[in-house]
């Protein structure tokens, strides 16, 4: 779980212990706003699908592909959501309920909820962090555990960005 924790912002070991300069993606959704509470559908009272996410960044020429994390933090527990990995690096968005539907090629990790996919967030009170990650490479899903995924997009990363809901409408 500290690999969840470094690449989801809550530590600062990445970028940070790495010589690489890590650059900037702007992260946006036509239904998540920052700092905004989670909407109901994208959660465990709501219709559970994963919600649509945009991303720019300037261009850069060694990415080969993008990776999402989205994880929950409250004040008694962590938890990782959703990873969605090797998604082609052209790509700047995703539709509503992407993870039953991701795009070809992709892979999804198993979260800490034991599955595959989204798993909405339930808790009413805590941090819901959608991070985007430009990778330099591509995650090699033979090392399919959620640390050992989190680990390899860490150490892939060239651009971050993250929208955050603050608790469940």
């Amino acid at each position: 779980m500290t690999a969840a924790f470094a690449l989801s912002g809550c530590g600062s070991f990445i970028g940070r212990s790495q010589a690489k300069d890590i650059s900037e993606i702007n992260v946006s959704s036509p239904k998540l706003r920052e700092g905004k509470p989670l909407p109901r559908e994208y959660s465990c009272r709501g219709d559970q699908s994963s919600p649509p996410l945009r991303w720019s960044s300037q261009p850069l020429s060694e990415a080969k592909s993008i990776a999402i994390v989205v994880d929950g933090h409250t004040t008694s527990d962590s938890a990782v959501h959703w990873v969605l990995y090797n998604i082609p690096a052209t790509t700047t968005e995703l539709g509503a309920n992407a993870a039953a539907d991701p795009p070809e090629g992709t892979g999804q990790a198993t979260v800490t909820g034991g599955k595959a996919g989204y798993q909405a967030p339930c808790p009413q009170s805590g941090n819901y962090r959608f991070s985007v990650y430009m990778l330099d490479g591509k995650v090699d899903p033979k090392k399919g555990s959620l640390p050992e995924i989190l680990k390899q997009i860490a150490d892939q990363t060239i651009a971050r960005g993250r929208l955050t809901a603050v608790n469940v409408e």
